[in-house]
């Protein structure tokens, strides 16, 4: 059975974001593991943190548990992530999550000629996102994640939804989300 991670950074309870990821995680097949970043309160690396790191790889022990988030993602088939636009991008948490999986050698690796080379299973990405505002023609945080994914770990695959303007004064929320909803339902590569 496919492995899907769900990488949750939808904090709120009513969180619109949330909405348009759990309609995409229906029309996936597979065995869903959600990652509630929220709930792990995944720390940024520090000098303490990246010493340890260092020891660790330096030792050769990649099965710590300082690894777990890492292993989780490069094992996943394909994964979601679920992030509302904060400030042009997405909350500060979901780049401490990247801080975490990103260890050579688990999710990726370089070449001899100094290239990184992907090590992950998955082959796509969903990222979906909301907006109180618009997005001014692109989102900095798909952006990154895209960049990140695409270069790093070797998932070349990658599909986008969203839902701008939500807080906007007199938007009709429930238009803009049906709308973002129908674009799921009626996506072929779902």
């Amino acid at each position: 059975m496919r492995k899907i991670l769900f990488i949750n950074a939808c904090f709120r309870p009513e969180s619109r974001t949330r909405i348009l990821a759990d309609r995409i995680l229906e029309k996936l097949d597979g065995e869903v593991t959600v990652l509630n970043l929220d709930e792990e309160q995944i720390l940024p690396l520090t000098l303490k943190t990246m010493r340890e790191r260092d020891a660790l790889k330096e030792a050769d022990d990649y099965h710590n548990e300082l690894f777990r988030y890492a292993w989780q993602f490069a094992e996943a088939d394909e994964i979601v992530l679920a992030a509302p636009y904060y400030d042009m991008s997405f909350p500060a948490s979901v780049k401490a999550y990247i801080e975490a999986i990103s260890v050579r050698k688990i999710t990726y690796t370089y070449t001899d000629q100094g290239i990184p080379s992907g090590l992950c299973r998955a082959n796509r990405l969903i990222y979906v996102t909301t907006a109180g505002g618009p997005l001014f023609g692109s989102n900095l945080g798909f952006d990154y994640i895209k960049a990140v994914a695409g270069t790093y770990y070797g998932i070349r695959d990658f599909l986008y939804f969203q839902a701008e303007n939500l807080d906007v004064e007199d938007a009709d929320v429930d238009k803009i989300l049906r709308s973002a909803l129908n674009e799921i339902e009626n996506c072929d590569q779902l």
